[in-house]
Protein backbone atom coordinates (compact mmCIF):
# COMPACT_ATOMS: atom_id res chain seq x y z
CA UNK A 1 0.00 0.00 0.00
CA UNK A 2 2.93 2.35 0.48
CA UNK A 3 3.16 2.82 -3.00
CA UNK A 4 0.19 3.83 -3.69
CA UNK A 5 -0.15 7.64 -3.38
CA UNK A 6 -3.57 8.02 -2.02
CA UNK A 7 -5.58 9.94 0.42
CA UNK A 8 -8.49 9.48 2.26
CA UNK A 9 -11.67 12.11 3.29
CA UNK A 10 -14.77 11.56 4.46
CA UNK A 11 -17.59 14.17 6.45
CA UNK A 12 -19.43 13.46 9.48
CA UNK A 13 -22.11 15.12 11.37
CA UNK A 14 -22.53 13.37 14.90
CA UNK A 15 -23.15 9.78 14.91
CA UNK A 16 -19.38 9.93 16.51
CA UNK A 17 -20.26 5.88 17.18
CA UNK A 18 -20.21 5.14 13.31
CA UNK A 19 -16.85 7.37 12.94
CA UNK A 20 -15.27 5.49 15.35
CA UNK A 21 -15.90 2.27 14.11
CA UNK A 22 -15.26 3.31 10.62
CA UNK A 23 -11.82 4.59 11.69
CA UNK A 24 -11.24 1.58 14.38
CA UNK A 25 -11.84 -1.00 10.76
CA UNK A 26 -9.09 1.43 8.95
CA UNK A 27 -6.82 1.10 12.01
CA UNK A 28 -7.28 -2.90 11.76
CA UNK A 29 -6.61 -3.53 8.29
CA UNK A 30 -3.25 -0.68 8.69
CA UNK A 31 -4.55 2.47 7.16
CA UNK A 32 -2.02 5.11 8.12
CA UNK A 33 -4.28 7.74 9.87
CA UNK A 34 -1.61 10.72 8.48
CA UNK A 35 -3.28 9.94 4.83
CA UNK A 36 -6.79 10.41 6.23
CA UNK A 37 -8.68 13.80 6.30
CA UNK A 38 -12.13 14.36 8.01
CA UNK A 39 -14.27 17.19 7.46
CA UNK A 40 -16.48 17.84 10.84
CA UNK A 41 -19.83 19.32 9.58
CA UNK A 42 -20.70 21.78 12.83
CA UNK A 43 -21.48 18.50 14.87
CA UNK A 44 -23.04 18.89 18.37
CA UNK A 45 -21.94 15.06 19.92
CA UNK A 46 -18.77 14.37 21.17
CA UNK A 47 -17.31 14.02 17.36
CA UNK A 48 -14.96 17.12 17.58
CA UNK A 49 -13.71 15.61 20.80
CA UNK A 50 -12.93 12.06 19.20
CA UNK A 51 -11.27 13.28 16.45
CA UNK A 52 -9.12 15.48 18.14
CA UNK A 53 -7.74 12.49 19.53
CA UNK A 54 -6.81 10.91 16.30
CA UNK A 55 -3.59 11.52 14.59
CA UNK A 56 -5.07 12.32 11.50
CA UNK A 57 -3.00 13.89 8.08
CA UNK A 58 -5.94 16.78 9.00
CA UNK A 59 -9.33 17.38 10.75
CA UNK A 60 -11.07 20.60 9.55
CA UNK A 61 -14.34 21.93 11.66
CA UNK A 62 -17.19 23.28 9.97
CA UNK A 63 -18.97 25.62 12.18
CA UNK A 64 -22.14 24.29 10.16
CA UNK A 65 -23.03 21.98 7.94
CA UNK A 66 -22.38 23.27 4.97
CA UNK A 67 -23.26 19.42 3.39
CA UNK A 68 -21.15 16.87 1.50
CA UNK A 69 -20.20 18.90 -1.85
CA UNK A 70 -18.50 21.71 0.48
CA UNK A 71 -16.87 19.04 2.53
CA UNK A 72 -15.41 16.70 0.04
CA UNK A 73 -14.04 19.63 -1.62
CA UNK A 74 -12.39 20.14 1.64
CA UNK A 75 -11.33 17.22 2.50
CA UNK A 76 -9.52 16.40 -1.34
CA UNK A 77 -8.03 19.75 -1.36
CA UNK A 78 -6.25 19.37 2.09
CA UNK A 79 -3.94 16.38 1.23
CA UNK A 80 -3.72 16.28 -2.59
CA UNK A 81 -2.80 13.06 -4.20
CA UNK A 82 -3.04 10.96 -7.05
CA UNK A 83 -5.85 9.03 -5.96
CA UNK A 84 -8.61 10.29 -3.27
CA UNK A 85 -10.84 8.44 -1.39
CA UNK A 86 -14.05 10.16 -0.79
CA UNK A 87 -16.44 7.87 1.67
CA UNK A 88 -19.22 7.78 3.84
CA UNK A 89 -18.10 7.75 7.36
CA UNK A 90 -21.01 4.97 8.57
CA UNK A 91 -18.83 2.17 6.58
CA UNK A 92 -16.53 -0.86 7.80
CA UNK A 93 -13.56 -1.45 5.46
CA UNK A 94 -11.59 -4.91 4.68
CA UNK A 95 -8.30 -6.17 4.41
CA UNK A 96 -6.71 -4.94 0.80
CA UNK A 97 -9.53 -2.62 0.29
CA UNK A 98 -7.50 0.45 -0.75
CA UNK A 99 -4.81 -1.94 -2.50
CA UNK A 100 -7.43 -4.16 -4.28
CA UNK A 101 -9.35 -1.11 -5.29
CA UNK A 102 -7.16 1.05 -7.08
CA UNK A 103 -4.88 -1.41 -8.86
CA UNK A 104 -8.11 -2.80 -10.42
CA UNK A 105 -8.92 1.04 -11.74
CA UNK A 106 -4.58 0.84 -13.25
CA UNK A 107 -4.99 -2.40 -14.48
CA UNK A 108 -8.37 -1.95 -16.24
CA UNK A 109 -7.69 2.27 -17.03
CA UNK A 110 -10.46 3.43 -14.70
CA UNK A 111 -10.16 6.66 -13.17
CA UNK A 112 -12.92 6.08 -11.11
CA UNK A 113 -13.52 2.66 -8.72
CA UNK A 114 -15.80 1.97 -6.33
CA UNK A 115 -16.04 -1.70 -4.01
CA UNK A 116 -18.57 -3.75 -4.06
CA UNK A 117 -21.05 -3.10 -0.91
CA UNK A 118 -22.77 -5.04 1.50
CA UNK A 119 -25.91 -2.48 3.11
CA UNK A 120 -27.65 -2.82 6.55
CA UNK A 121 -27.11 -4.52 9.55
CA UNK A 122 -23.84 -6.06 10.69
CA UNK A 123 -25.16 -9.37 11.79
CA UNK A 124 -23.16 -11.81 10.46
CA UNK A 125 -19.09 -11.71 10.55
CA UNK A 126 -18.49 -8.94 7.94
CA UNK A 127 -14.07 -9.78 7.84
CA UNK A 128 -14.38 -13.41 7.20
CA UNK A 129 -17.12 -12.57 4.13
CA UNK A 130 -14.90 -10.10 3.02
CA UNK A 131 -11.75 -11.94 2.81
CA UNK A 132 -13.52 -14.75 1.12
CA UNK A 133 -15.52 -12.62 -1.65
CA UNK A 134 -12.29 -10.55 -2.59
CA UNK A 135 -10.69 -13.94 -3.84
CA UNK A 136 -14.14 -15.23 -5.26
CA UNK A 137 -14.71 -12.40 -6.48
CA UNK A 138 -11.77 -10.29 -7.76
CA UNK A 139 -12.05 -10.59 -11.23
CA UNK A 140 -15.26 -9.28 -11.26
CA UNK A 141 -15.69 -5.62 -12.82
CA UNK A 142 -19.13 -3.48 -13.33
CA UNK A 143 -17.74 -1.32 -16.00
CA UNK A 144 -19.93 2.26 -16.29
CA UNK A 145 -21.01 1.53 -12.36
CA UNK A 146 -19.96 3.49 -9.27
CA UNK A 147 -21.45 4.32 -6.11
CA UNK A 148 -20.74 7.97 -3.72
CA UNK A 149 -20.71 5.35 -0.20
CA UNK A 150 -16.88 5.33 -1.87
CA UNK A 151 -15.07 6.10 -4.80
CA UNK A 152 -11.58 6.45 -5.58
CA UNK A 153 -11.02 9.15 -7.94
CA UNK A 154 -7.91 9.77 -10.00
CA UNK A 155 -6.40 13.56 -9.91
CA UNK A 156 -7.00 14.02 -13.55
CA UNK A 157 -10.59 13.89 -12.63
CA UNK A 158 -10.54 17.28 -10.68
CA UNK A 159 -8.48 18.53 -13.64
CA UNK A 160 -10.40 17.64 -16.31
CA UNK A 161 -14.33 18.11 -15.16
CA UNK A 162 -13.29 19.88 -11.01
CA UNK A 163 -14.95 18.84 -7.96
CA UNK A 164 -18.05 18.34 -6.64
CA UNK A 165 -20.73 21.22 -6.67
CA UNK A 166 -20.02 23.76 -3.04
CA UNK A 167 -23.89 24.40 -3.05
CA UNK A 168 -25.26 23.40 0.95
CA UNK A 169 -28.94 23.23 -0.01
CA UNK A 170 -28.14 19.86 -2.75
CA UNK A 171 -28.45 17.74 0.59
CA UNK A 172 -27.09 14.82 -1.51
CA UNK A 173 -27.69 15.47 -4.62
CA UNK A 174 -23.91 16.17 -4.88
CA UNK A 175 -22.96 12.77 -6.23
CA UNK A 176 -25.96 13.00 -8.62
CA UNK A 177 -24.28 16.19 -10.25
CA UNK A 178 -20.92 15.01 -9.95
CA UNK A 179 -21.46 11.13 -11.79
CA UNK A 180 -23.62 13.94 -14.53
CA UNK A 181 -20.34 15.28 -15.28
CA UNK A 182 -18.59 12.13 -15.38
CA UNK A 183 -20.46 10.73 -17.63
CA UNK A 184 -20.88 13.87 -20.23
CA UNK A 185 -16.93 13.24 -20.05
CA UNK A 186 -16.66 10.07 -20.55
CA UNK A 187 -14.81 9.37 -17.80
CA UNK A 188 -14.09 5.46 -17.33
CA UNK A 189 -15.36 4.08 -13.95
CA UNK A 190 -16.14 0.43 -12.89
CA UNK A 191 -16.98 -1.15 -9.51
CA UNK A 192 -14.80 -4.21 -8.40
CA UNK A 193 -15.27 -7.32 -6.61
CA UNK A 194 -11.74 -7.45 -5.26
CA UNK A 195 -12.84 -4.95 -2.79
CA UNK A 196 -15.37 -4.76 -0.19
CA UNK A 197 -17.44 -2.19 2.40
CA UNK A 198 -20.53 -2.87 4.84
CA UNK A 199 -22.11 -0.06 4.35
CA UNK A 200 -24.67 0.70 7.57
CA UNK A 201 -27.16 2.54 5.41
CA UNK A 202 -27.17 6.61 4.91
CA UNK A 203 -27.49 7.31 8.57
CA UNK A 204 -26.31 10.48 8.70
CA UNK A 205 -28.89 11.52 6.08
CA UNK A 206 -31.61 9.28 8.12
CA UNK A 207 -30.77 11.41 11.29
CA UNK A 208 -30.91 14.89 9.49
CA UNK A 209 -34.32 14.21 7.89
CA UNK A 210 -35.40 13.55 11.48
CA UNK A 211 -33.98 17.11 12.43
CA UNK A 212 -35.78 18.23 9.72
CA UNK A 213 -39.46 16.41 10.45
CA UNK A 214 -39.25 14.69 7.35
CA UNK A 215 -40.05 10.69 7.33
CA UNK A 216 -37.56 7.79 5.28
CA UNK A 217 -39.50 8.25 2.34
CA UNK A 218 -39.22 11.73 2.12
CA UNK A 219 -36.51 13.58 0.26
CA UNK A 220 -33.88 15.80 2.17
CA UNK A 221 -32.45 17.79 -0.51
CA UNK A 222 -34.67 20.53 -2.58
CA UNK A 223 -37.46 18.83 -4.75
CA UNK A 224 -36.69 20.81 -7.87
CA UNK A 225 -32.41 19.72 -7.49
CA UNK A 226 -32.97 17.44 -10.94
CA UNK A 227 -33.67 20.55 -12.94
CA UNK A 228 -29.92 21.82 -12.22
CA UNK A 229 -28.92 18.46 -14.54
CA UNK A 230 -30.84 20.45 -17.22
CA UNK A 231 -31.88 17.31 -18.55
CA UNK A 232 -35.63 16.72 -20.06
CA UNK A 233 -37.96 14.32 -17.98
CA UNK A 234 -37.94 11.98 -20.78
CA UNK A 235 -33.81 11.98 -21.07
CA UNK A 236 -33.81 11.52 -16.97
CA UNK A 237 -36.52 8.22 -17.34
CA UNK A 238 -34.84 6.50 -20.02
CA UNK A 239 -31.48 6.95 -18.13
CA UNK A 240 -32.89 5.01 -15.22
CA UNK A 241 -34.71 2.42 -16.76
CA UNK A 242 -31.22 1.70 -18.51
CA UNK A 243 -29.79 2.05 -15.59
CA UNK A 244 -32.08 -0.63 -13.85
CA UNK A 245 -31.96 -2.98 -16.50
CA UNK A 246 -27.93 -2.77 -16.68
CA UNK A 247 -28.08 -3.69 -13.05
CA UNK A 248 -30.52 -6.55 -13.42
CA UNK A 249 -27.79 -8.24 -15.93
CA UNK A 250 -24.64 -7.77 -13.90
CA UNK A 251 -26.72 -9.61 -10.88
CA UNK A 252 -28.14 -12.03 -12.91
CA UNK A 253 -24.81 -12.68 -14.40
CA UNK A 254 -22.91 -12.64 -11.04
CA UNK A 255 -25.46 -14.86 -9.09
CA UNK A 256 -24.71 -17.61 -12.09
CA UNK A 257 -21.38 -17.62 -11.96
CA UNK A 258 -20.69 -16.91 -8.35
CA UNK A 259 -23.60 -17.02 -6.32
CA UNK A 260 -23.47 -13.92 -5.32
CA UNK A 261 -23.24 -10.44 -6.73
CA UNK A 262 -21.39 -6.83 -5.99
CA UNK A 263 -23.94 -5.59 -4.16
CA UNK A 264 -25.46 -7.22 -1.14
CA UNK A 265 -27.92 -6.21 1.32
CA UNK A 266 -28.90 -8.09 4.60
CA UNK A 267 -32.34 -8.69 5.43
CA UNK A 268 -33.81 -11.30 7.95
CA UNK A 269 -30.48 -12.08 8.73
CA UNK A 270 -29.50 -13.44 5.10
CA UNK A 271 -28.38 -11.86 2.10
CA UNK A 272 -30.30 -10.66 -1.00
CA UNK A 273 -28.57 -9.37 -3.70
CA UNK A 274 -29.02 -6.43 -6.17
Amino acid sequence: MNKIDYAITFACYNQVEYTRQCVDSMIKHGVDLKRLVVVDNGSTDETRSYLETLPLGACIFNKENLGCGVAWNQGALALQAEWTIIMNNDVLVSKGWIENMILTAEQQGLKIISPALIEGPLDYDFDEFAEGAAVKMSKVLRLGERHAVCLAIHKSVWLEIGYFQPIPKLLGFEDTMFFNEVDKAAIPTGMTGASWLHHYGSITQSAMKQERGLSERQGLGYRYNYRLLQQSWLTRKLKKIKKIKQKKVWCSQELTQYGQSLHGKREHNDFSWE
